[in-house]
């Protein structure tokens, strides 16, 4: 009998260890460079938000990122720049759409088909200053300069954070939904109250004087105004964040441009020193029980999972997923990693010692990390990937870019001049343990242990 179990118990073994070996166990990562101050402008720094879109319509994704030029606060100046995609994903070849005072310190980007043409267009929040609007030509896309416009009413407003188009009232028209900041760096429960905003655009938005503002709401320091259909009703509401009063709350869509706001209460307090922002944010059904919830970054470490409650007057659940103490959290992207058919999460951080050099400072400080928090059935396990002197990994795309069947992720890197700009980081799955994470460059940012 004890011979029997014993040879049971070896074929389950050696089951469980055939299994790994043809699941490729092993997950590490192969940083690849797309865009910095080799290959553009020798001044590109302090990159920022990117999209991924077909601007030219050859069948190849292309990458729109802003740099807000910020090794210094209050540099007016920026790009917007455009990295073409190829049949290879190794092979780019980048081009400035916008530079200097046109877009100073450009912090994020989306695109779509603002003006019914059928081809896709850009608009740009700029954290020094406006919103600017960007027409596709059509043809000639790398050689001709885009028209554009900057609105009016977005003059003189001090500072745009985030920037986004969405068909509001299902009309077939987009809108662009912004969050009016005020400064560069406002902050605090003193600020003033300052718009979250969408604009009817006219019937071509190249004519920026006919752009009209309709206020959401007003908060203090909005971070962001994320259009998501929240409800699952089939249109689309906004998650508005607040810095200067450390909280969320959505936009219920009610049809024909008219919202209703709504608190999201939580159920019980966040960790000790901690506070909600919504700077970046992402959406899934996490607990399956068919309503959309929330994963934001909560400042200054933590990743934190809302629940959205069967009715919104109720409060929303919470669970903390992770750390990334004691460096800042500042991003975070849902995607299902490791295959295994539930969302893990893809996290960066914010380095807040010297832009331009390596500080002598010690482990303990905000250094810039990248991990991720893996979905497990018993919880959350954290998996670290790089962590640097200097860093800020402030947007995550996941996509499968070499096809290889797993997905990598698309991001900016900044503070770490002149290391900043656009990379893509490889998943690599092995039977065998490599390395967590392969740095592209020879000379880098000083590594440095995570503290777990």
């Amino acid at each position: 009998m004890v011979k029997v179990l014993v040879l049971v118990l070896f074929a389950l073994l050696s089951l469980s260890l055939s299994s790994q070996e043809s699941m490729n166990t092993y997950i590490s990562w192969k940083e690849h460079i797309i865009d910095d101050s080799i290959t553009g402008p020798e001044d590109l720094e302090g990159s920022d938000g990117l999209v991924m879109a077909d601007l030219d319509k050859d069948g190849y994704l292309d990458i729109i990122s802003v740099h807000e030029l910020d090794t210094q606060y209050g540099v007016p100046k920026g790009y917007v720049r455009i990295a073409w995609g190829s049949q290879d994903p190794f092979t780019w070849t980048s081009t400035t759409l916008v530079s200097g005072s046109e877009a100073p310190s450009a912090e994020d980007v989306d695109v779509a088909d603002a003006d019914g043409d059928g081809w896709l267009d850009i608009v740009i929040a700029c954290e020094l200053a406006h919103l600017i609007y960007l027409k596709n030509p059509t043809k000639d896309h790398r050689q001709i300069r885009w028209e554009r416009t900057i609105p009016e009413s977005t003059l003189n407003r001090g500072s745009f954070i985030r920037v986004f188009f969405a068909d509001l009232d299902e009309d077939g028209k987009v809108e662009v939904i912004t969050a009016n900041k005020g400064g560069e760096n406002a902050s605090g429960s003193d600020s003033p109250l300052k718009n979250v905003s969408f604009y009817k655009l006219p019937k071509e938005p190249l004519m920026g004087n006919l752009w009209e503002e309709v206020v959401l709401t007003k908060v203090k320091v909005p971070i962001n105004s994320q259009p998501i259909d929240l409800d699952e009703d089939g249109d689309m509401d906004i998650v508005i964040g607040s810095r200067g009063e450390a909280r969320i709350l959505w936009m219920e869509n009610l049809g024909n441009l008219n919202f209703k706001e709504h608190e999201i209460n939580l159920s019980k307090n966040l960790p000790p020193g901690s506070w909600l922002t919504g700077f970046n944010m992402d959406y899934q059904d996490l607990n399956q029980d068919g309503r959309l919830d929330i994963v934001s970054t909560v400042w200054p470490h933590y990743l934190v999972a809302l629940f959205q409650p069967e009715d919104s007057s109720m409060s929303w659940d919470t669970e903390v997923i992770g750390s990334i103490k004691p460096d800042q959290l500042v991003s975070v992207s849902l995607a299902d990693i490791d295959s295994d058919g539930d969302f893990d999460a893809f996290v960066g951080s914010y380095s807040r010692g010297s832009r331009d050099r390596d500080d002598e400072s010690n482990e303990n400080q905000a250094l810039g990390s990248v991990a991720w928090f893996e979905n497990t059935d018993t919880g959350w396990k954290k998996n670290n990937v790089l962590r640097r002197k200097r860093g800020m990994y402030d947007k995550w795309i996941p996509i499968d870019l070499d096809k290889d069947g797993d997905l990598d992720f698309v991001g900016t890197r900044g503070n770490s001049k002149p290391y900043d700009g656009v990379i893509w980081l490889e998943q690599v799955r092995s039977k065998i343990l490599l390395p967590t994470f392969k740095q592209a460059r020879n000379k880098d940012s000083k590594s440095v242990p995570f503290i777990d």
